[in-house]
Parts: structure tokens; C-alpha cells; sequence
């Protein structure tokens, strides 16, 4: 199946039902899928979104404000709605995606909610709201199937099948013991191939990964990620069983930390959303430019130095943006790389170490390389073969600082507490702007003029 795709046939069609009335508009939602008609949201207005929920069965529009992203706000389209309507979409859903919208209205809203759904989902919405929402707490779904150690093979799965009525899916069976104090996993295999007379105890898989609710949510991804788990319990600090992370709740975490960290390194907020308006854009956008500009101010400084030498030897200005701007990219490419190691695992110091020494060397043979090219430039079109020598050394030396400090600087930053791929850039940017700039005009004023 391929993915959905806004198209103007399909908006088209979206907007001339919407002109027809309710039976007419159900018969064309009903060649779409819940996450399509999420997606067609993006480009709808608020009252049109209210009438297409208000019409949709229940379960289905509680699949479509859950796949609708943070941006198209589906807070805002659920406090809109009929507090009756409303209450059948919020008891539909699963308490962590229940507890994610919920959780970005304002405490009267939430109360207002909280107060008009049944009592047990309530109780169970708030008491993840009580985490923040970047942890495993967060992320975690507290609907789980939990069994006693005690039980035997049939009344163990006569409990199975009773809990898993009102749940859509489930990987994995939780052993508790009478404190409920998780005490390992079981595999509905393992269960249904056991002999009659067979115990949990004697199936339970005592050896298995669980993450605390404080966790940070990457550091659960990594869990997930390293030992291929589709589900990973979450416990207290007293290993009383909380809740349920899957490996689709993963999925959405990778995807948002993956371009929170694009964000950042483009020099971006996260805080911006893709789909903000220009203000969003300028405010996210505008400090991160003045610094960039003061650090231009530096690499300019460097030039007013070397006036004698832009001046009786003008041709050395074309050459030098071309040098920084290779330094520039080739540590844009290096601080990519080392951003995304440490994004996937801890490095140890060994493994820094191999990193930097890497990238180095990667910078010392793209820059001899890209150096030879310039060189050949130099002497063939300009003519002149000493022109050519400066500008081999000065690029081949601009790579390598840019190889250098593409792979230190994240590694510096993440030592003491700077989150890297946030100040990275602005950095890395200032020694690439200021090495491509001097190497080749002091190379220049000693060997040329």
C-alpha cells in the first residue's frame, strides 16, 4: 500500500461534499482511511473538521484526532466538540495518545474532560499526566495484561482472554506477583504450548528489559532498538508494573527526535512548528542569525588584516570563499555524522577518540584531493604555480580543521552538558569561516608577496 498523499482531486472532492449534506459527505469519507482523512485535515478549517468528526462513527474518529500531528493541533479540534461526542472519542482511545492530547489544553479544559468521562479511564488519563511527557512515563500505555505467578495454564489464560476484550493489541504477557511487583514476561506461545498442568511460574521469562518511568524517551528508543523488543514494560523504583511502551510509540519518538535534531542543527528551534506561520519562523529563526552574523563579523576581521595582501594580490579573494566554503561543508558533514553516533549510544573515550582521529584523516585526504584540483586551476588558468601551492596547502589545511572540529566540538559540547547539535553549528561554522579566510592570505603574504 502505498503512502497517502494530499491531492487536489481529493481535497476537491473533501470540500464538495462538505457543500452536500451529512449522507452524502459519509459516503465519500468512506473511501478513506482514518490516518487519510487525518491528513486531509492539515488542510481544512476548524468548522468543516468539527461537522466530519461529528459524523464519523466513534471509533473512527477517535482514530482520526489520534493520527493527527501536533501541529494541526487535535486538542483544540477535541475541545470543540459536543462534550457528549466528546466523552465517546476520549473513552475510544488509548490512554497514552488520550493522555498526549489532553495534556496541551489548559487545566480547566482538562478538568472539564476528565470530569465527563467514565471514572476508570479518568483516573488512569490523569495518573499519566503526571509525567512529564518526554519520558517512558509519558510515552507509556497503562492498559496492560497482567497475570499472577501462582496461576496455572487455564485459569491463566481464562484472565488473558477476559483483560484483552477491550484491548486492540497486545505483544506480550506482564507476571506479577500479589503486590503486583512485576516478575517477568510470557510469551502467548510459550502459554498455549505448555502441558495442561503447566504453571506461570514454570514459563515465566525471569531475564528481560524494563525501563523505569523517569526514563528519557531516546534512551528507551535505544532499548527497544538494541535488543529488537516490539514492547518493553515500565516499572516504578520499586518494580511495581506501570505500563506498556510499543515499539509503534517508538516509531513517532525516533521520527520527532530525528528532526528536532535537523532542527537544530539548521540553527532552528524546536519549538517552530513545521506548519507555523512567518512569526513562529522569525522568532525561532532571528538569535540564532544575530549570532551567526557576529561570528561573520570575526571572519571579516581577519580579512581588514590582510588588506595589503587582498590588495596586490586581488585574485586570492575568489579563492578564499571557495576554501571556506569546502571547509564549511566538509564539517557540516563531519558534525552530521558524529551528532547522529552520539544520538545513538554513549560514546566511551576510546571510540571519541577513533571518531576525531577518523575525520581527520577524511579531512586530510578530501582536502590534498580537492587541494590538487584547485591547484590545477591556479596554474593553468591564472598561470602561476606558487598561486597554486598556497591554495593547495590552505585548503588542505581548512579540511582538515573542518574534519577536526566537525567530529570534537559535538564531542566537547556533550561532555559538559551542551546539548550539541544545538551550538554545534554556530561554532563550527566560525573556525571554518576564519581558517579558510586566514590560510590562504597568510600563506599568500609569505610566499607570494
Amino acid at each position: 500500500m502505498q503512502s497517502f498523499e494530499i491531492d487536489k482531486t481529493d481535497l476537491l472532492r473533501i470540500k464538495t461534499a462538505l457543500e452536500g449534506d451529512d449522507a452524502e459527505l459519509q459516503v465519500v469519507l468512506n473511501d478513506y482511511h482514518a490516518s487519510e482523512i487525518a491528513i486531509l485535515f492539515e488542510k481544512l478549517p476548524q468548522e468543516a473538521k468539527e461537522r466530519i468528526i461529528n459524523i464519523l462513527p466513534t471509533d473512527i474518529a477517535s482514530e482520526v484526532i489520534s493520527e493527527m500531528t501536533e501541529e494541526s493541533h487535535p486538542e483544540d479540534l477535541l475541545v470543540g466538540l459536543h462534550p457528549e461526542k466528546r466523552s465517546e472519542i476520549v473513552e475510544e482511545m488509548d490512554y497514552d495518545v488520550a493522555t498526549d492530547i489532553i495534556s496541551q489544553l489548559d487545566k480547566e479544559d482538562q478538568q472539564e474532560i476528565l470530569e465527563d468521562i467514565d471514572q476508570e479511564d479518568a483516573t488512569s488519563i490523569r495518573a499519566l499526566l503526571n509525567y512529564h511527557e518526554d519520558t517512558a512515563g509519558g510515552l507509556m500505555n497503562s492498559e496492560v495484561i497482567c497475570v499472577n505467578i501462582n496461576l496455572d495454564k487455564k485459569d491463566a489464560l481464562d484472565e488473558i482472554i477476559r483483560q484483552s476484550e477491550e484491548m486492540e493489541e497486545f505483544y506480550t504477557i506482564y507476571v506479577v506477583d500479589d503486590h503486583k511487583t512485576l516478575q517477568g514476561i510470557l510469551s502467548i506461545k510459550d502459554i498455549i504450548k505448555a502441558r495442561g498442568e503447566a504453571r506461570v511460574r514454570d514459563l515465566v521469562q525471569t531475564d528481560f528489559v524494563y525501563v523505569k518511568a523517569e526514563l528519557d524517551q531516546e534512551e528507551v528508543a535505544k532499548l527497544i532498538s538494541q535488543y529488537n523488543l516490539t514492547t518493553i514494560p515500565v516499572v516504578d523504583d520499586h518494580m511495581k508494573l506501570l505500563g506498556r511502551i510499543t515499539v509503534d510509540d517508538i516509531i513517532d519518538v525516533m521520527e520527532a527526535e530525528n528532526t528536532e535534531d535537523i532542527l537544530k542543527i539548521s540553527g532552528v528551534s524546536e519549538d517552530e512548528e513545521l506548519s507555523g506561520n512567518w512569526r513562529d519562523a522569525v522568532k525561532s529563526r532571528l538569535p540564532w542569525l544575530v549570532i551567526n552574523l557576529g561570528t561573520a563579523f570575526l571572519a571579516a576581521s581577519i580579512i581588514r588584516n590582510f588588506d595589503a595582501t587582498v590588495k596586490n594580490l586581488a585574485v586570492i579573494s575568489a579563492y578564499m570563499t571557495i576554501i571556506a566554503g569546502m571547509g564549511g561543508n566538509t564539517a557540516t558533514q563531519a558534525l552530521a555524522v558524529t551528532v547522529r553516533r552520539i544520538s545513538l549510544s554513549d560514546l566511551s573515550d576510546r571510540q571519541a577518540y577513533n571518531t576525531v582521529l577518523k575525520e581527520l584523516l577524511v579531512g586530510l585526504v578530501n582536502g590534498a584531493c580537492n587541494g590538487l584540483i584547485v591547484f590545477a586551476v591556479a596554474y593553468f588558468y591564472d598561470a602561476n604555480p606558487m598561486l597554486g601551492l598556497v591554495l593547495f596547502l590552505a585548503m588542505t589545511g581548512n579540511l582538515i580543521v573542518a574534519g577536526l572540529t566537525g567530529a570534537s566540538i559535538p564531542l566537547i559540547l556533550k561532555r559538559v552538558g551542551i546539548d550539541p547539535a544545538v551550538a554545534s553549528s554556530i561554532i563550527i561554522t566560525t573556525f571554518t569561516d576564519c581558517i579558510g579566510f586566514f590560510l590562504p592570505l597568510w600563506l599568500a603574504s609569505k610566499l607570494l608577496l
